[in-house]
């Protein structure tokens, strides 16, 4: 490993270490009028479904339980969630938020997730919750990052927890231990140890999607709006999520497409 490390240039070479220690990285997006854009239309679809008119998007957004209930989320949710992955433009804009970070951490040959997610999480509802897990442990290839981009300032429990490297090694070595307990057990265990993610609109976070992450009872007084999607290297081993059915190729290289498109001539 440190042999490979010296083909990298210096500030590549910190990126990668402070990913592989802490199991995340957070920067400025990389194309803040593409953020804009996607906000903007995330805004529009959920503004045309509620009926309701916005005249500040950071304060419609955080303040969205004023005009939706509980029962009525997921329903916005997927109604936005349809209007947006719709648009052509949209894994290419939310690509181009991290693109730097993703050729230095996972490959400059990827694969993308086909559809985006979006969480919506309402103060102090109970619904919309994800407890603690790692999504290798449910059929994920270890190959793979999620790219976590915020539409509004996340920060304690209106953000994600994440459980570093170390910890996480911990729990690996124990895990038998875990095998008839809940999440909630295991939430316990290691609370004191989780990463609470703070992270401002205008950065995007990339993470490392085998360390167990989740949320709880957002007991801010704004709502949580975040997008996520996954990406892998191109090349690399696919769990129960496939290439053509879940990811689809975004940057094959010409050296690649030769390769694949060879045939040794006839004798």
């Amino acid at each position: 490993m440190n042999d490979i490390l010296e083909f990298l240039e210096p500030m590549e070479r910190e990126l990668q270490n402070e990913f592989l220690t802490n199991g995340f990285v957070i920067r400025p997006v990389e194309n803040y009028e593409a953020l804009e854009e996607l906000r903007d239309s995330v805004v529009e679809a959920a503004s045309v479904f509620l009926g309701a008119q916005s005249t500040d998007q950071d304060d419609f957004l955080n303040h969205i339980h004023q005009v939706v209930s509980a029962d009525k989320l997921n329903e916005l949710r997927l109604d936005v969630l349809e209007k947006i992955n719709s648009s052509k433009a949209i894994r290419p804009q939310y690509y181009s938020m991290a693109r730097s970070l993703l050729s230095s951490l996972v490959g400059n040959e990827l694969a993308m997730q086909n559809r985006l997610n979006l969480s919506i999480q309402l103060p102090q509802d109970e619904g919309s919750l994800l407890p603690i897990h790692a999504d290798v442990w449910s059929g994920d290839s270890p190959y793979e990052a999620v790219v976590w981009l915020p539409l509004v300032d996340c920060y304690r429990s209106k953000s994600m927890f994440l459980l570093p490297p170390a910890a996480t090694q911990s729990l690996h070595q124990n895990f038998s231990h875990y095998s008839e307990k809940s999440s909630e057990d295991l939430f316990r265990d290691f609370k004191e140890e989780l990463k609470w993610i703070e992270i401002k609109y205008g950065s995007v976070l990339v993470f490392n999607q085998n360390l167990p992450h989740g949320n709880r009872v957002n007991q801010e007084s704004e709502a949580r709006w975040s997008l996520n999607c996954r990406f892998k290297s191109l090349f690399s081993p696919y769990g129960d999520k496939k290439l053509g059915e879940f990811f689809s190729p975004i940057t094959l290289r010409p050296a690649s497409k030769i390769g694949m498109e060879y045939s040794f001539p006839r004798t």
